[in-house]
């Protein structure tokens, strides 16, 4: 199976706005009315490996050192575009599942069609038989052994795409609920893709009352969107 490199792999690094900074740059604190955020930008490490192509997932930890429990919702959460002040928000991870039906919900992986320039198949891992009698990186079009040859048609290529949730983003999630005074959670917030939309983002966590839903604060770590 082939893996098709055509989204970009979005990383949200803390500028040096952001506040404290943590030691391995990727994450960041901030503090008010006695709420803690940590939010790292670059911590995904699970199932799947490619994430970050597909959606922007964010990592947080949340210290309730107030007197007021804190409602933990999705709603709650968002990446706000610096310049398009376009409002991500953060998106339940059932939400995801593209299936609809519990034949698709069984399925372990989803094989989708790609098409490649015109008159050129992408060659297994990157490498085929190119011009010059030997393994090289690219694309092989027609051509004897290489650009011309008929062997090589204007096929489609494939590729493997794993549906989502997978059960590490399930088990890896934010909880929804509520964060009594003195506790902490932690777990990842799913955004759509950022990259190619936006240079910067805001990480923004408004803070609510559980008991009488008054808002009391809120929360924000600037981020800069990489992508390669």
């Amino acid at each position: 199976m082939l893996m098709a490199g055509c989204a970009a792999e979005t990383k949200l690094r803390p500028t040096p706005e952001a506040g404290i900074l943590q030691d391995n740059k990727s994450s960041a604190i901030t503090e008010q009315e006695g709420v803690r955020l940590t939010a790292d930008g670059a911590a995904w490490h699970g199932s799947p490996s490619d994430l970050e192509r597909r959606v922007t997932p964010v990592y947080v930890r949340l210290e309730n050192q107030g007197q007021r429990p804190l409602r933990l919702q999705y709603k709650d959460f968002a990446l706000v575009g610096q310049e398009s002040r376009f409002r991500y928000s953060a998106l339940p991870p059932l939400s995801l599942r593209r299936a609809t039906s519990s034949r698709d919900t069984e399925a372990q992986a989803t094989i989708l069609p790609a098409s490649g320039p015109r008159g050129r198949v992408w060659v297994g891992g990157g490498y085929g038989y190119g011009p010059y009698r030997g393994w090289g990186p690219g694309w092989y079009g027609p051509g004897p052994w290489g650009w011309g040859s008929p062997f090589y048609g204007p096929y489609p290529y494939t590729y493997y795409e794993q549906p989502l949730p997978t059960e590490d983003m399930l088990n890896n999630a934010l909880p929804e609920g509520t964060l009594e005074p003195g506790g902490t959670q932690e777990g990842f917030l799913y955004f759509q893709g950022v990259a190619h939309r936006e240079n910067a983002v805001t990480l923004q966590v408004k803070l609510v009352d559980a008991e009488t839903g008054e808002p009391f604060g809120s929360l924000g770590i600037p981020f800069q969107v990489s992508t390669k």
